[in-house]
Parts: structure tokens; sequence; C-alpha cells
């Protein structure tokens, strides 16, 4: 599934194209990726038909577009899901599911397109609550600050490494309280959003900590390391557009990233460590997998998965 950096790249050609577009037509090609909103494919069409896109937002791995009717088009991409921005009269992508004509003054109409090879991604229409604590609820615009209110899906997502209001010392904390391994631990979209497999490895590596090292015997200033190689792996990445293994993962013009190119451990297993040259080993993790390097990230006497 995309990233945050994936998610973000999209973000930002949203936030380009469709801010301050009127939608004026909306079609469901297939049910199932409007399955969220509950009232049906025909609500979902009513609610967007003669909105205005205010931003688009994100909050880990979360992306909407704020609406001036005072909801929210929230967009979850799955495995397979793609937000992409064709010209009227492109041919169809096989897997379109969902079209909605922009038009803006003085400007050409804008299709927004959500293709989904397996569906398990989707599209709904839904409130807007403000933030508990009053803050902005994500990255909004050209990376500013969105606006306090955010959809009550995303209500329970923990603040993302990239996001200037995280309390880095209360994220510290939570962390060491913890029980339990410290990629389980980054992975929980609770305690830190956005990070997924990919980032986790390749964040643990830079921080020469092995997966199932146990939350509590971290350090506060290894703690604080860590989150900083989080930070620094995905801003990398998104200055090179992404992770892209295949054509899945694109950006709104249809193009992949090239951060797969400078993964140092994931996806790397037997290949020399670009630290050490000791080979990259691969375990089951999750029903999925963990790449490290045995030297640089040697397994704890007491390790937790």
């Amino acid at each position: 599934m995309p990233e945050l950096p994936e998610v973000e790249v999209v973000r930002r050609g949203l936030a380009r194209w469709l801010t301050g577009r009127r939608v004026t037509a909306v079609e469901v090609l297939h049910p199932r990726p409007v399955r969220r909103h509950v009232a049906g494919a025909a609500d979902f069409a009513d609610r967007l038909a003669g909105v205005t896109v205010l931003d688009a937002v994100r909050r880990g791995k979360y992306l909407w577009l704020e609406l001036d009717s005072g909801e929210a088009l929230l967009g979850h991409l799955g495995m397979s899901g793609q937000l992409l921005l064709q010209r009227p009269g492109t041919p169809d992508e096989r897997h379109l599911r969902v079209r909605a004509t922009t038009e803006a003054p003085g400007a050409d109409p804008l299709e927004l397109r959500f293709v989904d090879q397996r569906m398990f991604g989707g599209m709904s229409v839904v409130p807007l609550l403000a933030t508990p604590d009053g803050l902005p609820a994500g990255t909004g615009g050209s990376g500013r600050p969105s606006s306090p209110y955010l959809p009550p899906d995303v209500v329970h997502i923990a603040r993302d490494p990239l996001d200037p209001h995280l309390d880095t010392a209360g994220w510290v904390r939570r962390l060491r309280s913890r029980r339990t391994g410290i990629k389980r631990a980054l992975l929980d979209q609770t305690l830190l959003s956005g990070v997924g497999n990919i980032y986790a490895d390749e964040a643990l590596w830079r921080s020469r900590l092995h997966f199932a090292r146990p939350t509590e015997t971290l350090t506060r200033p290894a703690a604080v390391r860590l989150l900083d190689d989080v930070r620094d792996v995905m801003t990398e990445a998104l200055h090179q557009g992404g992770t892209s293994f295949d054509a899945l993962y694109v950006n709104v013009n249809g193009e992949s990233g090239y951060f797969d190119r400078s993964l140092a451990v994931y996806g790397q297993a037997g290949r020399p460590c670009p630290r050490c040259g000791t080979p990259v080993r691969r375990d089951a993790f999750m029903n999925r997998s963990s790449f490290t390097c045995p030297r640089c990230q040697p397994r704890p006497r007491h390790a937790r998965w």
C-alpha cells in the first residue's frame, strides 16, 4: 500500500490543479469504490455536484478534498487506487471507477478520475469535524497547515512525522511506554501515522535498530534519533516522487516515483548492506517481511515481535 510520501505526492498534485475548481458532473461507473458512502452512489454524486474544492489535505496516509459545502471528499487508495487528472476526451483507463468533471473561470475543464484495479480503495463524501486539539488537521495547500477540520474516519489517526504540530516529546514518551517491538510501534497509526513497511525498515537501518528491539529499552535520545531518521527518509522519498515498484503507484499525471532506486535494505535480501557490506537479511514479520543488516542491526536478546 502507498505510504506517506506517495500519498503526499498525489496530494500536492490535487492541491495544485483542483483548488478553486467547481465540480460540474459526477459519474460512478462501478458501485464498489463508493461503498463507504452509505447513502449510495446517487447520493454521492448529488453531494459533489456544484461544490467547490477549497483544499487538498493529508494526515498520514489519509487524503481528502475540503469542499465549500462543509464536507470532504475522502479518498482511500487501498492497494491499487489512483487519483488521476485528465483532460476531457482522454481515453478512459481500463479500471476507471469514478469520474468527476471540474471547471474554473478562464480554464479548461479537468476530470478527476479514480482508477482502481483491485477495488480495495474507495471514495466517500463525509462531514468535517473540528480537530480535538484545535490545531490544523494536517498538510494542505502548497505544504502549509490545513484548516482545523478533519473527517470522522481520521479523528483517531495520530499526526505524522512531517507534521509541524507533532509533539515529539509526547511521542517519545508514548513510544517508550509501550511493551512491543519498535517496528510494530512504528506501524501503529494511532501512535505515528504515515509509516508503512518500506520506510520503517529504511529508518530502522539508519538508526541501527533491529525491528524486534523492545520499545521500553530505547533511550530518549535513541527514540528522537529514530524519529529524525523517519523524517529524513520520507523527505528524501518525497524529493524523488515516492517509491514505485509497479505501475500502480503514480502521481496525478500517471508518473512513477524513483525512491526504490535508493533503498538501502527494503527488498534487498542477499545484497550487500550499503554501510558495511554484510548481506541483507529477510525475516517474516506480521504477514509481510522485514529487511535488516545482521551486522548493523543485531537482533536483541529479548526480542518483541
